[in-house]
């Protein structure tokens, strides 16, 4: 199987979906990552294999998200967040959470924005400089993942068939990322950081290769919010 390029830089956020922005918003609210895989992939195969062939065949997606921080000591925090995603390769994402209240991430291939209702604030940041080696690149990219990430096949567990996502840089923002999939489907996400606290992200709902309007991935900052370009 032919695999395209994976465009790291054209994804740059932190699934690092934007380290900072990962951080700010995947684990406190999520990228960027998270995401359909088609439903005539019927064979079974380890995890690794699950993605790359994800990656390989699933150019758009929708689904819904839930998520939920959990600390080193495996204590849970104490807000759930909910809400829903949508993306379009290469690079183009949106993140919104819904509940228990609103937080929008979106990707248009060349900026990122960071929209906080609460703060009446918009972060904007250029795509290269913010997803880069991150839970968003994997699921939002395209291409092989072998000279961003160090991935390994994990035991299978909780019914789920797992991988294991190193980043290679030392800048990455989180220590790695699993992966659990479920009869070729992403279904799980388990972020672990440099603080030992691991934001665990539940995927469901997933439709592979919709058709989405351009419209989907701009964003126009409301009126009478600060914008800050970082």
């Amino acid at each position: 199987m032919k695999i395209k390029p994976f465009k790291v830089n054209a994804l740059s956020s932190g699934l690092g979906v934007l380290p900072g922005i990962w951080a700010r918003v995947v684990r406190p609210a999520l990228l960027a990552t998270l995401l359909a895989v088609s439903p005539m992939l019927a064979w079974s195969a380890d995890a690794p294999a699950q993605l790359r062939d994800f990656i390989a065949k699933v150019n758009s997606g929708t689904g819904q998200f839930t998520q939920q921080t959990v600390d080193a000591k495996g204590a849970a925090g104490k807000r759930a967040q909910s809400g829903e995603f949508s993306f379009q390769r290469p690079g183009q994402f949106k993140w919104a959470v819904n509940k228990p209240y609103e937080q929008l991430i979106v990707s248009d291939g060349k900026l990122v924005y960071q929209y906080d209702p609460d703060l009446a604030q918009v972060t904007e940041r250029k795509v290269d400089q913010s997803i880069g080696a991150s839970p968003a690149a994997i699921l939002f990219g395209s291409g092989s993942l072998d000279e961003a990430f160090a991935i390994v096949a994990l035991p299978n567990k909780e019914g789920l068939d797992w991988l294991r996502a190193t980043p290679r840089g030392a800048a990455a923002g989180f220590t790695h990322v699993d992966m659990g999939f479920k009869e070729n489907i992403p279904a799980r996400l388990d972020l672990l950081d440099s603080f030992g606290q691991t934001t665990r992200i539940d995927l469901s709902n997933i439709v592979a290769n919709p058709k989405l309007p351009i419209s989907e991935f701009q964003f126009v900052p409301p009126k009478g919010v600060d914008v800050v370009k970082m």
